[in-house]
């Protein structure tokens, strides 16, 4: 929800749930370059989305863990990341 609520504040509208992010796309291609603002993805599979984040800078993102975590500043190399995408505006 936070990551909806960030995008909405940049004038970007964004599904509410993860699976319903990574579905709506567009997906960067494997092996691209993140940058500030790409979401990144991670759960079992394509079908099975269950959390995203936020690139702030090489290797890392902002994210909470769970409903009503505080945010932090981690890495996003975790082993069930799925890939990223870069929403733009209207």
């Amino acid at each position: 929800m936070r990551t909806l609520r960030a995008y909405q504040a940049a004038g970007i509208a964004l599904p509410r749930v993860a699976q319903q992010q990574y579905d709506a796309g567009p997906r960067l291609q494997p092996g691209a370059a993140l940058q500030p603002g790409d979401l990144v993805f991670f759960g079992a599979d394509s079908a099975h989305v269950t959390h995203v984040g936020i690139v702030v800078g090489t290797g890392e993102m902002v994210d909470a863990p769970h409903s009503g975590a505080t945010v932090r500043r981690e890495s996003l190399n975790w082993p069930d990341y799925l890939g990223a995408g870069r929403p733009s505006g209207p």
